[in-house]
């Protein structure tokens, strides 16, 4: 679960070296157990805490499947578990829109939708940099993101506005970002 908020450059330089979790987990989400609606950063650190209160009639374990909430720990956001959150062990963060919908590509270093499983040009690492337009980092954003014809991404709305503007080079290495060959022939007639 990607944060809605625009991470700091400092901070998503450090992104990957923050620590998240607890012993048990290294995830950037928290539970909320509905047995005493308490926050916690898993179901084993709950049974510990719970199990060590003063009064043994106070003690219980949380069954896993009880869990409804989740709250992620980039951004605080709580919502419902559905099965659209998944956590990528490759990317480090949970995504969303199903596991189903997404796979790992390793040289890009970030999930992408499976019809681009072996249809796009890869770029090392090309989601963990800033979009050329917004500068809101790419890798967690909640955005939806294109990646164009050069392997280099943005977001689909700042794609959606480039193209608006008659703008049809990607801004990191001026490589036409749609199949221009209608136009130019167009221009041919023209002239």
């Amino acid at each position: 679960m990607a944060g809605d908020s625009v991470i700091s450059p400092q901070r998503s330089k450090d992104f990957g070296k923050q620590e998240h979790g607890c012993d048990h987990y290294k995830r950037r989400c928290k539970i909320l157990a509905p047995c005493c609606n308490k926050i916690f950063p898993c179901r084993h650190c709950h049974n510990e805490t719970s199990n060590s209160l003063s009064n043994p009639k106070d003690h219980h374990d949380l069954v896993r499947q009880d869990i409804k909430q989740v709250i992620c720990s980039i951004c605080n956001t709580q919502q419902e578990i559905t099965k659209g959150q998944f956590h990528c062990n490759d990317c480090g963060i949970c995504r969303v829109g199903g596991r189903d919908k997404f796979f790992h590509c390793e040289k890009c270093g970030s999930c992408y939708r499976v019809d681009l499983r072996d249809n796009h040009f890869c770029v090392e690492n090309s989601m963990k940099s800033y979009c050329p337009i917004c500068f809101e980092y790419l890798f967690d954003s909640v955005k939806s993101t294109r990646i164009m014809k050069c392997g280099h991404t943005m977001h689909m709305e700042c794609f959606s506005q480039m193209t608006m503007q008659n703008q049809y080079r990607c801004p990191i290495c001026c490589k036409a970002v749609l199949d221009m060959s209608a136009f130019w022939e167009d221009l041919d007639m023209d002239v």
